[in-house]
């Protein structure tokens, strides 16, 4: 779990935001923009603890005057049992894990072996499919939405190891219509209503959805690639490690998911890229190091531009810019050029810099536990200029691989879980068995100047290891029943 970091700024560089009667409340509202002041770990669920939500926090003065627009957009009750858990955990299953992809006109919501199907207009439920024909200890790791399609991926013991299988379900009928082999920390890496690619254990395939037919195959070897999607093109590096290893990527294969065509990708003035592949997006593939990041094109290898002591956090595709953390700043990067395009200043921080979402523009921020609120600061105006109150327990859903979660990449809709009520405390203890989604690569931690990261894995090319399952916590947190636990659509 992060460490729990603590800082103040001086006064007069950043104001306090507070939000309907907060200004007249003693207590001070808990207002920080999350890519530099809640430090989100980028898992399923964080590990538990018992520390509250994110400290005090403030911004420039004027950031936040006159009124501003309402966030949600709809709300629609969960089935099942629900559970609150202080701090970032928020509101999750009373039993197992839960993920959610929004997309495509679909909200999908997976937990044990039910995927729940809801509109993404409307927040009306759509359809539930049980997935069956799964041994003892099956569960779904990870749910993500294509035009025309959900997937779900299933892990279950065999063998002694861990085995995933991919399962393809109809996204307005909620049938399933294909059932294939994935990698542990593969699955499904695009598709549409003709076909499903999926990385296996050995070989990444594009299966035909009417006849589950192969429509190409491409082999990886024994060793599973690190991989990053790009819009419709696939990154999977050569490296004698593999995605757990630290050998130098030599090399990238960049692979057209429609077609199944692929183009080997050499850096041109070095033996190999430099680091760990950890995004791409809009044509260019980022490489971390404890140093910082390196840009090179995706086509051609040609190196682009570097920052120092810069860690990778997101992208905002309608902006056309990614997101990077330095020292205790945000800062949106042009990914072909790296010229810094905005700074956000952090004044506190409670663990690492992390963000939720960036789109068009504006950060996505909670305050946590039973205060929970959302709030969206515009990097441009330097101010707060959307919110949403009385979201207890507010929960944001990730996905390893960086294709699913709670944020529509193609529109400014996030769907995030919270609780209305809640029912009497009773001790639980600590849930310890998510396993990941998508392929961890290790990255060395960042520069002193950096702030702490987390100990367990944000998201691929982010972590050291995200491929292990989580340590129960030393002293499991309390935790409280939820009476009436809800998914939350907000628009940014």
């Amino acid at each position: 779990m992060a460490g729990r970091i603590r800082r103040r700024a001086p006064r007069g560089t950043l104001g306090r935001i507070r939000l309907g009667t907060a200004g007249t409340s003693p207590r001070l509202r808990r207002w920080a923009l999350a890519v530099v002041l809640l430090g989100v770990v980028l898992i399923p669920y964080p590990a538990l603890s018992g520390g509250g939500g994110a400290p005090v926090a403030a911004c420039r003065s004027g950031c936040r005057g006159g009124p501003v627009s309402s966030m949600i957009k709809w709300t629609q009750p969960l089935a099942g049992s629900w559970q609150v858990i202080s701090g970032l955990t928020g509101t999750v299953p009373a039993s197992g894990l839960a993920y959610l992809s929004v997309g495509y006109g679909v909200a999908a919501l997976g937990a044990g072996l039910t995927v729940s199907g809801y509109s993404d207009s409307t927040g009306a439920p759509l359809w539930d499919q049980v997935l069956t024909g799964f041994p003892a200890g099956a569960a779904i790791v990870s749910v993500r939405t294509w035009p025309g399609e959900v997937t779900a991926g299933v892990s279950y013991p065999s063998g002694g190891h861990l085995e995933r299988t991919e399962v393809v379900i109809s996204g307005s009928a909620g049938t399933v219509t294909g059932r294939y082999p994935a990698a542990t920390f593969g699955g499904a890496v695009g598709g549409n209503s003709q076909y499903t690619v999926i990385v296996g254990p050995a070989a990444v395939t594009s299966y035909d959805n009417a006849t589950g037919r192969v429509r190409w195959r491409l082999s990886t070897g024994s060793v599973p690639p690190a991989w990053r999607t790009d819009g419709g093109m696939l990154y999977m590096a050569e490296s004698a490690g593999g995605f757990l290893g630290s050998a130098p990527v030599t090399a990238l294969r960049q692979i057209n998911l429609a077609t199944g065509t692929q183009a080997m990708v050499q850096p041109i003035d070095a033996f190999s890229f430099g680091g760990t592949l950890s995004a791409a997006f809009d044509g260019v593939v980022l490489f971390s190091t404890t140093g910082g990041v390196t840009a090179y094109d995706g086509t051609t290898g040609a190196w682009l531009w570097s920052l120092s002591g810069a860690v990778p956090e997101g992208a905002d595709p309608r902006k056309q810019r990614i997101y990077l953390t330095r020292a205790s700043d945000l800062i949106a990067v042009n990914p072909l050029t790296g010229q810094v395009t905005a700074t956000v200043s952090g004044s506190a921080v409670s663990g690492s810099a992390g963000l939720y979402a960036v789109r068009d523009g504006v950060a996505l921020g909670l305050d946590q536990d039973a205060d929970g609120d959302a709030w969206g600061y515009n990097i441009g105006a330097q101010r707060v200029t959307l919110a949403a109150g009385g979201l207890g327990w507010p929960h944001y859903f990730v996905d390893l691989s960086g294709v699913g979660g709670s944020a529509d990449p193609a529109s400014d809709l996030v769907v995030i879980a919270a609780c209305t009520q809640l029912a009497p405390i009773s001790p639980v203890p600590a849930s310890t068995s998510p396993t990941p989604s998508g392929p961890p690569v290790s990255t060395p931690p960042p520069t002193a100047t950096a702030t702490a990261t987390p100990t367990v894995s944000p998201s691929p090319g982010q972590s050291t290891s995200a491929g292990s399952t989580p340590s129960p916590s030393p002293s499991p947190a309390p935790v409280q029943g939820c009476l009436r636990p809800e998914l939350v659509a907000l628009n940014l």
